[in-house]
């Protein structure tokens, strides 16, 4: 998944409100720049580090540029967009690139559950495949991926929908997306998030498949990359 526009580098003044951020540009312009992630951002929105933004000109947005991409200038980079990995997952199971989740018609955002919306309905190949994809951007030891970085209730829901669809004869995946290029292994955080990591073990008991993939992350965009080792808590 290629950026629309080219991103521009950055110094991040600071992270509030959960969607702004104040950062200074290069030519030492101080621009405020929407952040779409609704996470703690752990460890990803101190002061000083380098980011990436996504310049726009579109006269509905107030914010000229979107957080897109923190540069951890040591070749690594972790991707903060949460609203990037569906796209990005989207466009790797059309052209069926997602070992374990090929299907002939894959449908986005499909109602399911108690008020809910599957990310990936996957169908036409046996019993439908019901796909939940979560971004995860935290890592607190070397090469360890986390989820989640705050308590998410949101989440366990999900947790309690998915069961219900294996329940009910079908099949229902747990995908965990790394917006990081430094982590090669996930896991759940359950200090964080007891609740999550209880109903995570619950789901996987009653028949929920998880799937976690790393991301080929740049300036220039975000791919869907290869399997990682999920490990359980």
């Amino acid at each position: 998944m290629r950026f629309q526009t080219p991103l521009v580098p950055a110094r991040l003044i600071r992270r509030y409100k959960r969607f702004l951020a104040d950062v200074i540009l290069d030519d030492g312009r101080e621009v405020t720049a929407h952040c779409a992630n609704p996470g703690s951002m752990m460890g990803l929105a101190d002061e000083g580090m380098k980011v990436w933004l996504e310049p726009n000109d579109d006269p509905k947005k107030k914010l000229k540029y979107g957080w897109r991409l923190v540069d951890h200038e040591n070749g690594h980079f972790t991707g903060v967009d949460t609203s990037v990995p569906n796209r990005a997952l989207k466009a790797a199971l059309m052209a069926g690139e997602v070992p374990g989740l090929v299907a002939p018609l894959v449908r986005p955002e499909v109602k399911y559950g108690d008020k809910s919306r599957i990310d990936f309905l996957l169908s036409g190949d046996g019993p439908d495949c019901y796909v939940e994809v979560k971004s995860v951007t935290l890592c607190r030891q070397a090469g360890l991926a986390e989820f989640p970085d705050s308590v998410t209730a949101r989440g366990l829901k999900h947790l309690g929908e998915l069961t219900k669809i294996v329940q009910g004869g079908e099949r229902a995946v747990m995908l965990y997306l790394v917006q990081r290029t430094d982590c090669d292994r996930v896991s759940i955080a359950a200090d964080i998030d007891p609740a999550y990591a209880v109903g995570l073990r619950d789901a996987m008991t009653a028949g929920v498949e998880v799937m976690c993939f790393d991301c080929q992350i740049s300036p220039e965009g975000i791919d869907v990359g290869k399997s990682l080792p999920f490990v359980p808590v």
